[in-house]
């Protein structure tokens, strides 16, 4: 017994859900975490060495501290948190990425818009003449007759062996790598803000140091003149001293050079002209040291990195991919149907008999198009191997900038306490050399290189406190910027890509 035209109906329903439900391709799986449990070769201590000077206070590193979104303010400076603010408002390389992840997300709903069916209404009047030596072409017998037509036309392309749902795959992907390179552009903009202002607070403390030590250089000049004219020292020695002068003030214009560039690159970032450079002056005692710095668990490290995200992401698009190539090479399935009336009047388009409908299915199969189709897949095959070897290096350049963030942090606090040290030696011996030369117990070449000495450890202690400042935020910065805590996500699809760091 066959069944009944409603009972076909249904089954050919049946057979294509059934079919929407095949799909081809690989399955999504996040790559494992990485089988380590610390960052560095050795144990770290608890914490840094200290010393005695403003900005020398022992680091305390504390696993599993939360970082905060706006970590900046832990350097606890006014002036720093109006600069990033500006910069986040107006910094249009952050403005690009917005509208890239805008723009990503609108191609999810292109794509997703071909899980449903596509229809179209169309009208067409014309006023025709039928040949009299062929006849009349309207029922009527006229050879003269207008023509209306109305017509719904509807197709559809059942997503049978899922490279539709892949595609949408691959531009959810796509929008959440450039969700996360948003962060990594948020993250990357205020980091080289904070950075601006201790190599600005750097520069101001080089320039003050070669500043004080010309003018020690100009009271002994002073010194020596007046021995001379007394006849206790020999003209060389004015005339060595002089030159060591000279150098010394040559000193101080490349720096001031390097201090306006600083300036004007700190502009750049805030979105203003170098002829607006911000009126704020940073100082190293200006910049508070963090005194508690986080040490995130290596297993959270990939969920909080915008960078891994962004390359997991990556990852996952280019495996999307591959089940677009695979089910291209498949049947394709496509069903059209039109419902329509054509009338020579306007009022005769509701009759009955003006009516016309058409239902299509049809199912394509390439059978030779020269491998184009086989290559594709393999070409996307070895995408997704490149995205997954990129991603690999991403994590390994991630667990390394951690690795040599904390090295530095270390390091900077044993140079600081030894440039303590040299400083405090250094300003004794310039002190004792500058009571012999009044005293007439010492030659210019001790007295140069004491100056030289006294130089050289205040510059090498402004290298070392600047170090601290910016070592703290490359730690931040490179466990991810504390993002995920930030209340300013911007959209739910960035709000849930930020459970994973919790």
């Amino acid at each position: 017994m066959k069944p009944g035209k409603g009972a076909q109906k249904r089954l050919f329903v049946l057979f294509v859900l059934v079919l929407s439900g095949c799909s081809v391709g690989p399955r999504w799986k996040a790559p494992p975490a990485p089988p380590v449990k610390a960052y560095t070769a050795k144990p770290l201590p608890e914490k840094t060495a200290s010393a005695n000077i403003s900005g020398g206070a022992a680091q305390r590193f504390v696993p599993g501290l939360a970082i905060p979104g706006e970590w900046w303010r832990l350097f606890h400076s006014q002036a720093l948190d109006r600069l990033i603010k500006e910069a986040l408002a107006a910094n249009s390389d952050l403005a690009a990425a917005r509208a890239s992840l805008s723009r990503a997300e609108e191609r999810v709903y292109v794509a997703e818009g071909a899980l449903y069916p596509l229809a179209s209404v169309d009208f067409s009047a014309s006023r025709n003449k039928t040949a009299a030596s062929i006849g009349a072409v309207p029922a009527n017998g006229e050879l003269y007759y207008s023509l209306f037509t109305p017509e719904l036309t509807v197709a559809y392309n059942p997503d049978v062996f899922g490279a539709t749902r892949h595609e949408i795959q691959s531009r959810k992907a796509a929008a959440e790598r450039q969700r996360f390179e948003l962060e990594a552009a948020y993250l990357s903009l205020t980091s080289d803000v904070v950075a601006g202002a201790i190599e600005e607070a750097l520069l101001g403390a080089r320039i003050k140091a070669t500043s004080d030590v010309i003018d020690i250089a100009l009271r002994e000049l002073k010194i020596l003149r007046r021995q001379y004219a007394l006849g206790e020292v020999a003209g060389a020695d004015v005339a060595a001293q002089e030159a060591a002068l000279a150098r010394r003030r040559a000193e101080l214009p490349p720096l001031e050079k390097a201090l306006l560039e600083s300036r004007d690159r700190m502009a750049s970032l805030l979105g203003r002209f170098p002829s607006r450079k911000p009126k704020a002056v940073f100082t190293l005692s200006s910049l508070v040291l963090p005194r508690q710095l986080p040490v995130s668990l290596p297993a959270r490290l990939l969920a909080q990195r915008p960078d891994v995200r962004a390359a997991e992401a990556e990852l996952k698009r280019a495996g999307a991919l591959v089940g677009v190539a695979a089910s291209n090479r498949l049947p394709q399935v496509t069903l059209a149907g039109a419902l329509g009336s054509s009338a020579v009047t306007a009022g005769g388009l509701g009759a009955a008999g003006n009516l016309f409908w058409s239902l299509a299915g049809d199912i394509s199969q390439t059978v030779f198009d020269a491998g184009a189709l086989k290559h594709r897949q393999r070409a996307a095959e070895a995408f997704f191997k490149e995205a997954d070897a990129r991603y690999r290096t991403t994590v390994l350049a991630a667990f390394r900038e951690v690795a040599d963030a904390l090295h530095a942090l270390l390091s900077d606090a044993a140079a600081l306490k030894a440039a303590v040290g040299a400083e405090e030696a250094a300003k004794r011996s310039l002190d004792i050399a500058r009571r012999q030369l009044q005293l007439g117990e010492i030659n210019y070449l001790g007295l140069l290189e004491t100056q030289k000495s006294y130089e050289g450890a205040r510059v090498a202690l402004a290298k070392a406190r600047a170090n601290r400042l910016r070592d703290s935020a490359a730690l931040f910065e490179a466990l991810g910027g504390g993002w995920w805590n930030r209340d300013d996500l911007g959209s739910a699809g960035a709000k849930e890509a930020g459970k994973r760091t919790k």
